[in-house]
């Protein structure tokens, strides 16, 4: 693939994994196990691209890994059950619930508020930090002239909330579980072999749609690209190269 094609300069954060052998692209391992009632006559030199994203046997490079939103910080209101919940339980025994408590239970309030309201010390109630990160990265091969844009985060709601001294610590916990989601979209330019994306939770005139050759990405439809996300969260374990760019860059 021509990497100049590309929008942006390889990552200095990423490095190739050259351990890697060149892409088999005629093994049994691009074969999708599908539902024998909606089975799929597909042939051999076909590309799959869930397949073949989490196909260690390909020499996959990371490139142009970023951060395109990042917030940490202790500042930001929290329900009064959350900060309630996190008090040691000698202080709840000395501070039990009360009606007036009880009616603040979902009213968003920061540490300080909350800890006035209880009748304690400021210092007696620790504010989390709120941590939200997303980012994208591309995932690309040489050898099949295919490159993927992906997106990750550390949660899924507006901030994840974590107890740590500093917020180097609570953005390493934070991402202990990171996850991939939103759209992919795909470059390829590849005229040899077809591309193709399979859902097989689809109806059977979208189950299986082909992915041209084009000099620019191209969104994929949304089922699809939920069923590539199943398959690399599934396989996540095995595809090392996407934590450590992502850990990399947000350290």
């Amino acid at each position: 693939m021509d990497l100049t094609a590309l929008p942006t300069q390889l990552s200095e954060h990423t490095e190739p994994n050259n351990a890697m052998p060149a892409a088999d692209s005629s093994s049994e391992a691009q074969e999708p196990a599908l539902d024998s009632s909606k089975a799929i006559t597909i042939n051999p030199n076909t590309i799959i691209l869930a397949q073949a994203l989490t196909d260690t046997a390909i020499s996959w490079r990371i490139h142009n890994c970023k951060i395109s939103k990042k917030t940490i910080t202790q500042d930001m209101p929290l329900l009064f059950l959350y900060h309630y919940d996190s008090l040691d339980d000698s202080i709840k025994q000395a501070y039990p619930l009360t009606p007036v408590l009880l009616a603040q239970f979902n009213t968003p309030m920061t540490a300080a508020a909350a800890a006035k309201l209880i009748g304690i010390a400021d210092d007696l109630l620790v504010s989390p930090w709120h941590v939200k990160i997303v980012g994208s990265l591309v995932i690309f091969s040489e050898a099949l002239q295919l490159a993927v844009r992906l997106h990750w985060t550390n949660t899924g709601k507006s901030t994840q909330q974590i107890y740590t001294q500093s917020a180097k610590e609570a953005v390493t916990a934070a991402f202990k579980d990171w996850q991939f989601f939103g759209r992919i979209d795909v470059l390829y330019k590849n005229g040899k072999q077809t591309l193709v994306s399979i859902d097989e939770a689809s109806d059977d005139d979208e189950q299986l749609i082909t992915i041209d050759t084009s000099a620019d990405y191209q969104y994929l439809p949304a089922t699809h690209a939920l069923a590539v996300i199943a398959k690399l969260e599934a396989d996540k374990a095995e595809l090392p190269w996407f934590e450590t760019a992502i850990l990399e860059r947000i350290e």
